[in-house]
């Protein structure tokens, strides 16, 4: 499959659990979901536009991440009012990702989806976009940096990545020798359909480690161009 790896990092982030509406907490990194929508900014698709890609790119994409910094999270408040409103609203907490910065692995599954993803990745190597790109949020911009398009390659057997595995595979080290850094457990939605609706049954569970680190597993995984290895989902 063809793709790119793209790094991703701003200030702050917040990537909504859905479960958490009245004082809202964040994933640890970047979603499946969250990165379709940062494709539509750059790329200046409208919300009729993005209600049909959100369930197209969610089955053509593959995506893997490599979180770069300390996952460091910081409760702030805000008000949050629309233009109906008539009375002041209390301030509403919320939880942000400080500095998160992440390597995203990107691949091509369906040739449908090919000129799309690459006119992305073209407007990321120029550094253009339509729309200001997001982490999450509207006061969480983004900055976004090419590092390189290649081919990922499927492998089977033991491997060693920085980015996150899934439940199918199994973890190849020792967790008791590891203390220096953090592993981390998310359940991520991975398909939005045209409702702007993250389907429940299609969210994956994956275990992660911080600061550009490495797992070592065994299980199926994809060989970049650069000889890096990516658990894709």
């Amino acid at each position: 499959m063809n793709g790119a790896l793209i790094e991703i990092k701003g200030t702050w982030g917040h990537f909504k659990k859905p479960e958490t509406n009245n004082n809202p907490l964040t994933h640890d990194f970047i979603t499946k979901t969250a990165l379709i929508g940062l494709i539509g900014a750059v790329l200046g698709l409208d919300r009729i536009e993005m209600a049909e890609a959100f369930p197209q790119l969610s089955e053509d994409i593959f995506y893997g991440v490599s979180v770069i910094s300390r996952v460091k999270k910081e409760s702030w408040s805000f008000t949050m009012r629309s233009v109906t409103d008539q009375f002041q609203k209390a301030p509403k907490a919320m939880e942000f990702l400080k500095n998160p910065n992440y390597i995203i692995a990107m691949a091509i599954s369906n040739e449908r989806s090919a000129t799309l993803l690459s006119k992305f990745f073209d407007f990321v190597e120029r550094n253009e976009a339509h729309f200001t790109p997001v982490l999450g949020l509207h006061n969480c911009p983004a900055n976004l940096y090419f590092i390189a398009r290649g081919a990922f390659n499927k492998e089977n057997g033991k491997f060693t990545t920085k980015g996150f595995i899934t439940e199918r595979h199994k973890l190849d080290m020792d967790v008791t020798r590891t203390k220096e850094f953090r592993f981390g457990i998310e359940r991520l939605p991975t398909y939005q359909n045209n409702d702007f609706w993250n389907l429940p049954d299609r969210y994956q569970k994956v275990l992660y480690p911080s600061e550009g680190r490495e797992l070592s597993a065994i299980g199926e995984n994809f060989e970049f161009t650069d000889k890096s290895r990516w658990v894709l989902i």
